[in-house]
């Protein structure tokens, strides 16, 4: 059965009601008197408005229900409203059923509706024959009257389909239109991202190196006056050496910022993704070891080579396992690394996911945090996605969260980083320009 046009037979319209009225001109005409006459068209007409209902509730099987009981009201209307039913002047009501059923279904069950319909109506040739003479003309008649069943169903069948076909042409139009669309405001977020990155660059490489001259100047001054001082002081020597600390903290954090807006180059080569990951794994559980975290990798046999900064990449497989590290806390939880093999817009590639058992990421961050000075921690400014993301722009990929599905009992952050796959122009050495830090600043986390 083809798809059924739902909305149209959701509610009564004007249609309805409209053919409603041209059902009721039949009760004031011969036989008036015939209450039975009445009763059978007041039925067609519930039928008639809660025709939608009955496909509603029974999408299966409604339709079905529908023309059968249509017939069976045709048959009993012919059967009350002549001394030979085969001779009513009501047999048109037979193109009611017939048309339900073109209109709900195929060409070919149509056909199988409309030869139903017309063997019904043929079977008062039965009680007809019993007691009358059917002469050629008699049949010629009834032979026309059955072929116009069928004309009218195939035109009306045909009419639908063309509809259907239409409906479902325009339906792959306006999802290919909203895809479109899609790509093109992430592509607009990207560009406004980019810009920001850009000017943001520029800003901070200009206060950086404003910021570090006094910086400078104070460091030194603490550190002349910590050694000026020496033990008669102690307290003013210790208030030094914090003036001190402090500011290698201060200039560890410009350091940070010209890094960010200082353009790096990524060398890409083709190389083996999995050695890169497992290294950047190990790396940070090496460090955190404090946390009882239970990493589990999922990664396809004979994944192929990936132009890759092996530095850089590892860098930002290090920034989003420290994330989840640091997401997890003092509790720890589990990790799944996954590495699988994957088309995105028709590049083969491979896509590696991160997903930690933390608290996950909220829903208004989603699409913020992959901008700098994005953080949801007390410490670090909020470089290392963004950094992440600009890293992954080098490599031709990207990175984005992946939403959990409706009804996913697990919960947490889950990372999708997309590298496309080695091909005959990456087998040379591909440099490609990319704003990103250096190891300190790489490592500041969201």
């Amino acid at each position: 059965m083809d798809v059924i046009d739902k909305a149209r037979r959701a509610g009564i319209n004007w249609l309805d009601l409209l053919w409603l009225g041209f059902l009721a001109g039949l009760a004031f005409l011969p036989p008036v008197t015939e209450y039975h006459k009445l009763a059978i068209l007041l039925v067609f007409g519930a039928l008639q408005l809660t025709e939608g209902w009955i496909v509603s509730k029974l999408p299966k099987r409604g339709t079905s229900y529908v023309v059968v009981l249509k017939i069976v009201l045709a048959m009993l209307l012919l059967d009350h409203t002549g001394e030979v039913s085969i001779n009513s002047t009501y047999w048109p009501i037979y193109f009611l059923p017939i048309m339900t059923a073109a209109e709900y279904f195929g060409p070919w069950p149509t056909l199988a509706w409309t030869a139903l319909a017309a063997t019904s109506y043929c079977s008062y040739l039965i009680p007809a024959l019993q007691e009358y003479e059917i002469t050629a003309e008699a049949y010629e008649l009834l032979a026309i009257r059955v072929l116009f069943f069928f004309l009218a169903a195939m035109v009306v069948n045909r009419f639908v389909v063309e509809i259907r076909r239409q409906t479902r042409k325009y339906q792959q139009l306006a999802e290919t239109l909203a895809e479109t669309n899609l790509k093109l405001e992430q592509a607009q977020a990207e560009a406004r991202r980019s810009e920001r990155l850009a000017a943001l660059g520029q800003l901070s490489a200009g206060l950086a190196h404003e910021i570090r001259n006094p910086l400078g100047v104070i460091k030194g001054s603490a550190e002349m006056l910590g050694q000026k001082l020496g033990q008669s002081d102690p307290l003013a020597t210790e208030l030094a050496g914090y003036i001190s600390s402090e500011t290698n903290r201060l200039s560890d954090l410009v350091t940070r910022f010209l890094n960010f807006a200082r353009p790096l180059q990524a060398d890409l080569i083709p190389q083996s993704l999995i050695v890169v990951l497992d290294r950047a794994l190990s790396d940070v559980a090496s460090v955190r070891k404090d946390l009882p975290v239970q990493v589990e990798k999922h990664y396809d046999e004979n994944l192929p080579d990936v132009p890759l900064d092996e530095s850089l990449s590892e860098q930002a497989f290090v920034n989003i396992v420290q994330n989840a590290y640091d997401a997890m806390g003092p509790a720890g939880g589990r990790l799944q690394v996954r590495a699988e093999r994957t088309q995105s817009d028709g590049i083969d590639g491979i896509q590696v996911q991160i997903c930690d058992s933390g608290p996950g990421i909220a829903p208004e961050l989603r699409e913020q945090i992959f901008n700098p000075f994005v953080t949801t921690k007390k410490t670090g400014v909020g470089l290392g996605l963004s950094i992440v993301s600009k890293i992954m722009d080098g490599h031709h990929g990207f990175i984005r969260v992946q939403l959990r599905a409706e009804g996913d009992a697990q919960t947490g952050a889950c990372f999708v980083m997309f590298f496309p796959a080695a091909n005959e122009d990456s087998t040379n050495r591909m440099v490609a320009p990319l704003i990103a830090s250096g190891s300190a600043g790489m490592r500041d986390r969201l």
